[in-house]
């Protein structure tokens, strides 16, 4: 894993649609929705201005393997299989909305649709598609270097309160998808075969 203060890197989102973006409302009930559009305040669509995440005190980045151990009659020794590549990216940063909150409540696997009106938020209890989830561009500062992680998923969301009265909040993401590194957000939709 690769640990980066907030001043190093910027962090910005984009939904995997090309048309949706991201805003979560909160109603007066504490329940969340979800306004979609090309102001989006989480992440906006794919071939839009991605959203930047203000407050970012830290980010934490790994880039690991899952692996099937196979042994063999007579072997002392196991193969170890890869199955999937795995890209976790955690944030954390001063809590000063709840759009993490309800992101992680009732977004975690993105939106599909292609317009505002047939808009539909998936549950992750069907098959990913290539619009299942959202993309992560970490910018290096002082570099050109931009590494995007495709398909991200909301795996987590802690808050904390400091003895000092501050409230800081975590929001792990997880992508199966090979990161891609460049020179520039990386907006290709993402191919049905690297899912």
């Amino acid at each position: 894993m690769v640990f980066y203060l907030g001043k190093d890197v910027s962090v910005y989102f984009t939904t995997e649609n090309t048309t949706i973006g991201v805003t979560p409302l909160t109603t007066t009930t504490g329940s969340g929705s979800v306004t979609t559009g090309s102001t989006a305040t989480f992440a906006a669509q794919l071939d839009g201005t991605a959203t930047q995440q203000t407050d970012v005190t830290s980010v934490d980045l790994g880039i690991g393997a899952m692996d099937e151990d196979i042994t063999y009659f007579g072997m002392r020794t196991a193969l170890k299989a890869e199955i999937k590549k795995e890209t976790t990216l955690s944030l954390t940063r001063k809590k000063s909305n709840d759009d993490w909150t309800l992101v992680f409540d009732k977004l975690r696997y993105g939106l599909t649709g292609s317009t505002e009106s047939d808009t539909s938020i998936n549950s992750g209890l069907a098959e990913p598609t290539v619009e299942y989830g959202y993309r992560a561009y970490v910018h290096l500062s002082g570099s050109a270097d931009v590494m995007t992680v495709p398909n991200c998923v909301v795996q987590g969301h802690t808050i904390s309160m400091n003895v000092d009265g501050t409230t800081e909040e975590t929001l792990e993401l997880v992508s199966m998808v090979s990161p891609v590194i460049s020179g520039a957000n990386y907006v290709t939709p993402t191919d049905i075969l690297d899912l």
